[in-house]
């Protein structure tokens, strides 16, 4: 059983660091979708992958129609504060892609509007924040799938 952990365009170093050790952690895929908002050989990238980051299966492209291109014909979910389904409302399958946005302002709209069948949310239940931390919602969203795989 595995997922696919897809960040387009990460803006924080820390945050992608954390998700690339969540991915192995779980036996996932991560795929970053340029352009990025740090280098690679950040040190805040690698302090929060620390020395795991070698042994992640991480796949790169150079913008986003180059991701939907290659895998225009995978299951994705794509996780969205303004979507109106819930994340454990959706079956998730194995080699499903989660897809999220950038931190500052989420998915695209272009790519909401053209998937609004298959946007979900995690649900909040204070009106004081209007999203989780990126790392924590990727969490969130992979054991919950892991959960219903296994």
């Amino acid at each position: 059983m595995s997922l696919n952990i897809v960040l387009i365009e990460p803006e924080i170093p820390n945050n992608t660091g954390n998700i690339g050790r969540l991915a192995l952690a779980t036996g996932s895929t991560i795929h970053l979708v340029k352009p990025f908002g740090f280098e690679l050989s950040d040190k805040r990238l690698k302090r929060a992958g620390l020395d795991y980051w070698q042994h992640l299966n991480v796949i790169m492209y150079d913008n986003v129609d180059a991701f939907f291109e290659q895998h225009q014909d995978k299951k994705m979910i794509f996780f969205s504060a303004t979507a109106t389904k819930n994340h454990w409302e959706i079956e998730y399958t194995n080699d499903m892609f989660l897809v999220f946005g950038k931190e500052s302002v989420g998915l695209p709209k272009s790519i909401l509007t053209e998937n609004e069948d298959n946007a979900v949310k995690i649900p909040l239940y204070s009106k004081h924040i209007r999203s989780l931390n990126l790392a924590n919602a990727v969490a969130i969203s992979v054991y919950e799938g892991l959960r219903q795989l296994d």
